[in-house]
Formats: structure tokens, C-alpha cells, sequence
């Protein structure tokens, strides 16, 4: 009987998985389309209540980089910012009568740079962020253990 050879390596776990799917690039457009939709409505309130308008609009830039950075990671949160990037570039250009959305005030500036408010989310720990169950506990044991703040009576 003639030699086989060696026996042939078992398949790479990545082998015949598509490195984007379907489900992937998906969430990438629903994540920029949230972050168009952020944007129009920022530039519709900024300039509502100085301060409280820009702030409210900030803080949906925020919570919708919370909700991208959660639902498909960095790359969601790179498709938001460019979506309000786009949103606000676009609306602030001056219209057909010459006024514009966005002035160049203080409250307009602010809302110039809200796409940047991703940014802190960006910084945050991935496991903040990860369904994956955390590893239990694992007792200390009795030389670690805190000291009381209390003496124990003599």
C-alpha cells in the first residue's frame, strides 16, 4: 500500500468567511444615514435656546456615537461622523437668498466641530461596549483581604 504522506491541516477558522457581509455594510449605511438625519436635525435646533439648543445637539451626536460604537464599532462610528460632517457641511453653504443655517457666530462654530463630540465616545473601553459575559471573580485570598477602617477592641 502506497504512503499517503503526511495527513492535510485542518481548514483556517476564517476559511470561506466573507470578511464584510451583507449585515456588515448594512449597519455601516443605516449608521451614516443616522448620522445624516443627526445632522439635519443639530443644524435645525443649534441656534434654537443659545446655549441649550447647541447642547441638545451635541448630545444627540453623542448618544448616536454610543449607539454606533455599540452596534458595529469604530467603522459605525467613522460612517456617523462623516454623515453629520456631510449634513451640516451641506446645510451650513448659503441657500438661494444668500442667508445661511449655520452662521459663523460662536454657537456656529461649536456646531461646526459637533462631529468631534464622537470623539470621546471613540476613547471609551471596548468592554463598556461587548455583550460578552465577563469571567467571574475569583476570591482573594486571606492575606489580601482589605483591612477594616475599624480596630478591633483590645
Amino acid at each position: 500500500m502506497p504512503d499517503a504522506g503526511p495527513p492535510a491541516a485542518p481548514p483556517a477558522p476564517t476559511a470561506g468567511v466573507p470578511l464584510v457581509t451583507g449585515r456588515a455594510l448594512g449597519r455601516l449605511l443605516a449608521t451614516g444615514l443616522l448620522g445624516l438625519v443627526v445632522g439635519v436635525v443639530g443644524t435645525s435646533v443649534h441656534r434654537a435656546q443659545p446655549p441649550w439648543g447647541v447642547l441638545l445637539a451635541l448630545l444627540c451626536v453623542v448618544s448616536a456615537g454610543v449607539l454606533a460604537r455599540a452596534w458595529t464599532g469604530w467603522t459605525g462610528m467613522l460612517a456617523l461622523a462623516l454623515g453629520v460632517f456631510a449634513a451640516v457641511s451641506l446645510l451650513g453653504g448659503p441657500g438661494p437668498g444668500g442667508d445661511v443655517l449655520v452662521a459663523l457666530q460662536p454657537v456656529g462654530v461649536v456646531w461646526y466641530l459637533g462631529a468631534l463630540a464622537v470623539l470621546p465616545v471613540a476613547l471609551l473601553p471596548r468592554r463598556w461596549f461587548s455583550d460578552d459575559p465577563r469571567a467571574p471573580r475569583t476570591p482573594r485570598s486571606g492575606t489580601e483581604r482589605r483591612r477594616s477602617a475599624v480596630s478591633p477592641a483590645p
